[in-house]
């Protein structure tokens, strides 16, 4: 018990403030859960900690203003993690917002996981399930992130696809080669549409590597109505995006 308690105190000292927690980041056994709970209880009781939600925590962050509470993505973060690692992330218009393709936020926030379906409903916030294409990691989440934003163009809200695109060009080119070989790799286990638009970005960025996998993974009669200007993708044609 002393031992378990000593371990939780090292790893929330490590957490910074303003950052919530549950008992899955902290990497606790099914079978401690209980002596845990106690030791986050005296850790309450202490001020070093406060209770956000049923098993999350997070450790308050004292500003001028007063104390600061984790934002939602915040909240969120606990139930992304399982054992300690991570195995959901974050998606839909919610992270479309973030990554400036929307000016819409969601009533219901949408979490990706491969083997969990999660669902939050504290009442301020709400998340629903949806099934990931890929395993999540910690390395991973955010390219499968970004290529839902990619599969999702035409469903997102309020979309201006000029600017889509050229966020997609910019985020596709700062990536480091062995990322853009991974997102490839992603891609084929995504809906065609996504695969066609990735190839004809790459291709556009005269990043070509990886561009021959896409184009042999789609029927070349299929055609993918995505309502891209020439102008601002000149080979979208070359990969049946109308």
């Amino acid at each position: 018990m002393a031992k378990l308690s000593q371990t939780i105190v090292q790893q929330i000292d490590k957490l910074p403030e303003d950052i919530s927690f549950g008992y899955g980041q902290l990497a606790i056994a099914k079978q401690d859960y209980l002596a845990a709970a106690k030791a986050l209880e005296r850790l309450q009781k202490k001020g070093a900690i406060k209770k956000l939600a049923k098993g999350i925590f997070y450790k308050p962050k004292r500003t001028v203003f007063g104390e600061k509470k984790p934002d939602e993505q915040q909240f969120l973060k606990p139930y992304l993690y399982q054992n300690g690692k991570r195995t959901a992330y974050i998606t839909g218009d919610y992270l479309y917002n973030q990554l400036g393709l929307t000016t819409q936020v969601p009533a219901v926030i949408k979490i990706a996981s491969r083997n969990r379906r999660i669902f939050v409903n504290t009442g301020a916030i709400k998340a629903t399930a949806v099934k990931s294409y890929i395993d999540v990691t910690n390395d991973n989440y955010s390219l499968l992130g970004f290529l839902d934003a990619m599969k999702d163009l035409k469903q997102i809200p309020d979309i201006d696809i000029s600017n889509a695109l050229v966020i997609f060009k910019s985020r596709i080119k700062e990536l480091k080669p062995v990322q853009r070989q991974l997102m490839v790799d992603y891609a084929l286990a995504y809906p065609p549409r996504l695969r066609a638009l990735l190839g004809a970005i790459l291709t556009d960025l005269n990043l070509p590597k990886g561009t021959d996998k896409l184009r042999d993974s789609l029927n070349p009669l299929t055609t993918f109505d995505l309502g891209i200007d020439d102008s601002r993708l000149p080979n979208a044609p070359d990969w049946n995006i109308q």
